[in-house]
């Protein structure tokens, strides 16, 4: 038979068992090659594709296996395991879109398969189309209850939504079915974002001691326990986590920020070089600057100053240096900060008869909600966790009236030609809140929010008897934390806050609490709002359900049982 006839024959099982046995025996590239042998003779074999796409899939060469599956899915349409072979390889390629599309015609062709809705589910996730997500992993349960990792992945997504007590149940449920490691670490989390610590680090040791080389757990312990103001503990975590694996840039960086604020910055400056990760260019400025080593800082700073003017606290040091060496600011973040200062009242919780007011003063005292330990605060106690993400409705209520008031301060500043306005956050989210009291005394020392945009506080209480006028006020200047001064001449903005009074600002701008003496109760709500492209990345979201334990177990991210037969 000629050459080209034999483009429409099939092989023989005799020459498709020999391949066959060489995948099932794990011997990839000899199988690869095999298929791409037979390949020659019968190009047009769908057999021959289905089993090169798994060969090749295996050795993560994915682009060549999409086009092998994409093959033998045209031959063979009607497959529910070839769409699902052909999703997972463009969902490993980062093609969520394209395998959405090819998930959802596995699970329609077969309505009872578990693991597509499942992988369905990741990808939906990866693209932000959450409440899919959530509708996919609901499905594989529904066909698999005791399919342990679609409950695990549930919490994720729950939990990118801020449905913390939700994504608490769908981890419990996963670790009820297989108590593995990774579900400890992911009801880690979420116990931390509810600012439950105690049972969060419980859980972080509970991962560590089933996989006790689980870095990430390590690290996230250490920070943990950082927030507990357990120092020497969470610097063991972070070291322990290093001697695993020495690269880890999380590990390196915190080590770096207790070094950064324990004034040791020489080894501060070693450790941010070595993480590389976040903001940790203008942590290494920060060091030179506070050390007072300008002609280094001088050398760090202008290859930052070229690139966009997005960092609110490159902005800080850039406009304290600019004013104290009479240089002009070159950094277009937002030169004029103390412009930018928007004070209002909330309606709904002015005066002392507002229902809203009583029912945060009632939930700030008795929802369990842990102490984080903070070396700034005198006097009082700041609230672990992100209070915007917790499941009472005052918490709720008061995030959706600060929404209002974000959205009044982008109004006003609208023409305004800087950045902070320019990239103002579409969509207001809060990287971070949290309530503070104060007693007789109380007060937080001049600092800046670094890993803010734009940052504010709320007052539900405040005390009425004052020694001086400005006691209990909130301080701002473009001068603070004890940065080096070669003048004085730095302006100063003090607003006394009335009971139900907002206050927004850059958050490259110094503020302080003025201490007050009266033995009444001051307490505040304050945030970080961070526009999307510029929240900070969280490895268990980001990573589905097999979050970073080491890459041996990432790959087992999507279910990838090829089907070869």
């Amino acid at each position: 038979m000629k050459k080209g006839n034999a483009q429409f024959r099939q092989p023989a099982a005799h020459e498709i068992q020999p391949l066959l046995n060489l995948y099932n025996a794990g011997q990839l590239q000899q199988a690869e090659a095999t298929a791409k042998a037979l390949l020659q003779v019968y190009p047009n074999a769908p057999i021959l594709h289905n089993v090169l796409g798994p060969c090749l899939a295996g050795q993560r060469k994915f682009e060549e296996a999409a086009v092998s599956f994409k093959r033998v899915v045209a031959a063979m349409p009607n497959s529910a395991e070839l769409h699902f072979n052909l999703a997972t390889v463009l969902a490993n390629l980062g093609r969520h879109d394209e395998a959405v599309t090819n998930y959802k015609k596995a699970a329609a062709i077969k309505p009872s398969y578990a693991d597509a809705y499942f992988n369905l589910g990741i990808s939906q996730q990866a693209i932000e189309k959450f409440e899919d997500a959530v509708a996919s992993y609901r499905r594989a349960i529904a066909i698999e209850p005791g399919f342990f990792e679609a409950h695990g992945n549930l919490g994720t997504v729950l939990q990118q939504q801020g449905k913390l007590d939700e994504a608490i149940s769908s981890y419990q449920k996963a670790l009820n079915i297989n108590p593995d490691a990774r579900g400890h670490f992911n009801l880690a989390t979420a116990l931390r974002d509810k600012g439950k610590l105690d049972d969060a680090i419980a859980a972080y040791r509970q991962a560590i001691s089933l996989y006790p080389n689980y870095v990430q757990a390590h690290n996230n312990l250490g920070e943990a326990l950082r927030d507990q103001g357990k120092m020497d503990e969470a610097v063991a975590s972070y070291h322990q986590a290093l001697a695993i694996d020495p690269n880890h840039e999380e590990a390196s960086y915190n080590i770096a920020q207790f070094l950064y604020d324990a004034g040791d910055f020489q080894q501060a400056i070693a450790y941010f070089e070595k993480s590389k990760l976040g903001d940790w260019q203008e942590r290494q400025l920060y060091c030179l600057y506070k050390a007072e080593q300008y002609d280094a800082f001088k050398q760090k700073l202008q290859p930052l100053l070229q690139q966009r003017n997005v960092s609110p606290f490159l902005a800080t040091l850039s406009t304290h240096y600019a004013a104290n060496f009479g240089v002009e600011d070159p950094y277009d973040f937002c030169k004029t900060p103390m412009d930018f200062v928007y004070h209002n009242s909330i309606g709904e919780l002015a005066g002392e008869d507002s229902e809203l007011l009583s029912d945060l003063l009632r939930d700030i005292e008795f929802a369990e909600i842990a102490e984080r330990k903070q070396g700034r605060l005198h006097h009082g106690i700041q609230s672990a966790g992100n209070l915007f993400k917790r499941s009472e409705a005052s918490f709720i209520k008061l995030s959706q009236l600060i929404k209002k008031e974000v959205e009044a301060y982008q109004q006003r500043f609208a023409d305004a030609d800087c950045e902070l306005v320019r990239s103002f956050p579409q969509q207001t989210e809060f990287s971070s809140s949290w309530y503070v009291k104060m007693r007789t005394g109380g007060h937080l020392t001049s600092h800046i929010h670094e890993t803010g945009w734009l940052s504010g506080s709320v007052y539900l209480s405040l005390p009425k008897k004052k020694v001086g006028q400005a006691d209990g006020s909130i301080e701002f200047s473009t001068h603070g934390d004890h940065y080096p001064q070669k003048h004085t001449n730095f302006p100063v903005k003090v607003i006394a806050p009335k009971l139900g009074d907002i206050v927004l600002f850059p958050s490259s701008l110094f503020h302080r609490t003025i201490p007050f003496t009266s033995d009444e109760e001051r307490i505040c709500v304050a945030f970080d709002i961070r526009p999307r492209s510029f929240l900070p990345g969280i490895k268990l979201l980001t990573a589905g359900w097999l979050c970073a334990m080491g890459s041996e177990l990432i790959d087992a991210l999507l279910i990838s049982r090829f089907v070869v037969a």
